[in-house]
């Protein structure tokens, strides 16, 4: 068994499934619960006001609000399983920052999701899994 296990955990189903695996396979590992705050999709996504002042602190302040609730969530229920939980959120762009991660901080093997990105997204962005998979330092276990 894995010694520090990161979860790339978003509010997608595939993430729920990756932890779900963590908690039934890793049960006495160290885990670190990984959302990555995505500054490229959100300027897809973006109003067409977004270039006034303050549009980009108000979006930061609740994408970490919405991720430190989600990620608290998730690791009050791996807590509960037993396992050594942490949190972390970062800004960038998802599979590098998710390999970045693992880079600094020992982590011995990554789980994600088959993907998390839906419709036009995920075409224009790729697959997250498939760039953490060809770039990780560590073995990669993808969940359907």
């Amino acid at each position: 068994m894995s010694d520090h296990v990161l979860v790339a955990y978003d509010d997608s189903e595939q993430s729920e499934r990756a932890l779900e695996h963590v908690l039934e396979k890793h049960s006495d590992a160290r885990l670190t619960l990984l959302h990555v705050m995505d500054l490229m999709e959100a300027g897809y996504t973006a109003p067409v006001d977004s270039t006034l002042p303050g549009f980009w602190e108000e979006w930061y302040e609740n994408e970490a609000a919405t991720a430190e609730a989600l990620l608290d969530e998730a690791a009050d229920r791996a807590a509960e399983a037993g396992l050594e939980v942490e949190t972390a959120t970062v800004v960038g762009r998802p599979a590098r920052a998710i390999n970045e991660y693992v880079r600094e901080h020992d982590v011995d093997q990554v789980v994600v999701g088959s993907h998390g990105r839906s419709g036009v997204s995920r075409i224009l962005l790729g697959s997250v899994a498939e760039a953490v998979v060809r770039r990780s330092p560590v073995p990669v276990t993808v969940v359907r």
